[in-house]
């Protein structure tokens, strides 16, 4: 606790949860759920389920996308008032591509202690075992649901030098892929964690075509949990061929393919066969 406005006030831990073996909680974070006033939680319906299987019963206070907003004041009220609380998500750590961005702001602006518990998180896990460069890597998030803006976000990135992390769903995996193989290229090395930690724990390594073609082809690839990692373009990457596959994925969406590769080999310099067959 800390001296707030002259009282004492609570703290707001927040708890990562298991991705899915739930033998990866935390001593700590189990003891944190246990002693908290109330768990604040994505799903409370879910939370409950893992509390169950632990033996702990917390009141739980739902904090959900569509929610936090309003919620946040009450909450830091009650945290002021001298209640300790924690912050979950339905899985993984809080806030990565979660909710909880709003309350831990708003009770940090009043002066309440943050405190993290860590743990699991699809992210870091799919990294360490991904065998691509991990010094440096940059976290995306889920990519746009609609395909435009999607393959537009995926083209801006082209030439990022580090690792790329993405967040994907079951029904969107195989059109990521495919859009990806436009932006980046055929050949791009790739990596696809599914449902980590579950019993059905897949990670499947090769090109971006090698694995779009793995999961085009094969059902239960297409189920579950996904994180996309794809290996940057490196500090040695041929600029040409970047700008070349920029612009083809742009022309591409309104002129035929080899029509797309020609004008983009004519204006970037990058020659032609690098740029068509990557669609």
């Amino acid at each position: 606790m800390q001296r707030s406005g002259g009282s004492i006030s609570g703290k707001l831990f927040v708890v990562a949860t298991p991705i899915g073996n739930l033998g990866d909680l935390s001593p700590r974070s189990l003891d944190t759920l246990k002693t908290v006033a109330a768990i604040c939680a994505e799903d409370t319906r879910h939370t409950r389920q893992l509390l169950a299987h632990f033996g702990v019963e917390k009141p739980l206070v739902a904090l959900h996308e569509h929610n936090e907003g309003d919620a946040a004041a009450p909450l830091v009220a009650r945290l002021l008032a001298g209640e300790s609380l924690a912050l979950v998500s339905d899985a993984g750590t809080p806030l990565v591509s979660d909710p909880g961005f709003r309350l831990v702001r708003a009770a940090r602006e009043a002066g309440i202690v943050v405190s993290p518990v860590p743990g699991a998180s699809a992210l870091i896990a799919a990294l360490s075992v991904a065998g691509l460069p991990s010094d440096r890597f940059i976290f995306e998030g889920f990519l746009p649901a609609k395909s435009k803006a999607r393959r537009e976000r995926l083209v801006q990135l082209a030439s990022e030098p580090r690792t790329l992390i993405f967040y994907e769903s079951s029904h969107r995996i195989e059109e990521a892929l495919d859009d990806a193989v436009a932006a980046f290229g055929a050949e791009r090395r790739a990596v696809i964690a599914r449902e980590l930690t579950k019993l059905f724990e897949t990670v499947l390594d090769g090109s971006l075509a090698e694995l779009a073609q793995r999961v085009r082809a094969d059902p239960n690839q297409r189920k579950g949990e996904f994180v996309l990692l794809v290996q940057g373009a490196g500090e040695d990457a041929d600029a040409k061929v970047v700008e070349g596959r920029r612009l083809y994925a742009k022309l591409s969406e309104h002129l035929p393919p080899s029509t797309a590769a020609k004008l983009a080999a004519e204006l970037s310099g990058a020659p032609r066969k690098a740029l068509y067959g990557s669609d």
